[in-house]
């Protein structure tokens, strides 16, 4: 018989719905047995939809799913200002943890969330799902073998023509969101711009904020975040990435993209197609690659349910959620101060 993994799934808005319950169904290993939001509704809106959670106990309160000795993990899907929160707790009631984006909103949150793992032994892994798309696996690949020489250099971004999520949503709320598209969509392309590049340390951060469209997508109440993050980063070994970020731009489209530049090769991801651009046979080479396969959310539980089942080694290590939270938290301080900020 298949062991199951017994998970409690706390927050069930859209995120939760969309990209967590809907890749736990088809996993065999994977029971939910909780539904935990401290809106009623949303539990049985979950449940309406799918058949196979009907079955799972239904609480407002995530200290109820904590003291459940039968919870083997719980996945977080809350406004960001929760995610330590109910992640350290769950971690010292001995749960294994996977938590959406951002890991927290301060170094000192996801500090003590990594604490909490390892006093614990207790597995954490914050979603970092573009680094399951295959174009990434593929690039990670071939980096690895060499094709791309040194990769001294790139660019990233997620640029949205008119993508607020709307005035008034916790989003646009600084207190519960920690930032605008900078900490929302940024920690996706910066991470996988790093994770391509070996995962360099942070050493100096420059960077500016905006916010010219809060009166864009309707709703009242606090917007008081960024619209748009553009900055650079320097690595100790010499290596260097621009970024930029926004929910609204003059720009021609919406597009995410991670662009490397290497002595051997480059290559840029624009969604999730990809094309290395080399000096093959002495000319230029121009390689347009498309994949298939498991996309993002789904490869990326399926590895976490692999890592607390099976042993297997995590593609993502707590300290790397530290490094990326104290990487963000220094890019607002530039754009704050107008200074460079050593890391």
């Amino acid at each position: 018989m298949t062991k199951k993994l017994r998970i409690a799934m706390i927050g069930c808005g859209g995120i939760s719905v969309g990209a967590h319950i809907s890749n736990y169904k088809d996993m065999d290993n994977v029971e939910i047995v909780w539904l935990c939001d401290i809106l009623p509704e949303k539990m049985a809106a979950a449940k309406a939809k799918y058949a196979f959670i009907s079955a799972a106990k239904e609480t407002t309160d995530y200290n109820e799913v904590l003291a459940d000795p039968e919870v083997d993990a719980v996945d977080i899907c809350t406004p960001n200002y929760l995610h330590s929160i109910i992640a350290i707790a769950a971690l010292n009631a001995g749960k294994h943890v996977m938590t959406e984006k951002p890991d927290a909103m301060t170094e000192a949150e996801v500090v003590e969330m990594k604490k909490a793992a390892e006093a614990n032994g207790k597995v954490l892994m914050a979603m970092r799902n573009n680094r399951f798309m295959p174009c990434s696996t593929y690039t990670k690949n071939a980096i690895a073998r060499g094709d791309f020489g040194e990769v001294y250099a790139g660019r990233c971004g997620w640029v949205r023509r008119r993508g607020v999520p709307g005035r008034g949503s916790w989003f646009t709320d600084k207190k519960q969101s920690g930032g605008g598209p900078l900490i929302d969509l940024g920690v996706h392309m910066i991470d996988l711009s790093m994770y391509l590049m070996g995962n360099p340390k942070p050493v100096s951060v420059t960077g500016s904020t905006y916010s010219k469209f809060s009166h864009l997508g309707g709703g009242e109440g606090v917007f008081d975040v960024e619209d748009l993050a553009m900055g650079f980063i320097k690595f100790d070994n010499g290596a260097c990435l621009q970024f930029e970020f926004s929910w609204a731009s003059n720009i021609e489209y919406e597009h995410r993209f991670v662009e490397l530049r290497g002595t051997k090769a480059g290559c840029k991801i624009l969604g999730d197609a990809l094309t290395i651009y080399s000096e093959k046979d002495g000319g230029q080479s121009n390689e347009d690659l498309h994949f298939r396969g498991l996309y993002g959310h789904t490869a990326a539980l399926i590895h976490f349910v692999d890592v607390v089942l099976n042993g297997a080694k995590p593609i993502f290590e707590p300290q790397q959620g530290v490094d990326m939270i104290k990487l963000l938290n220094a890019i607002y301080e530039s754009a704050e101060t107008g200074k460079e900020i050593r890391l």
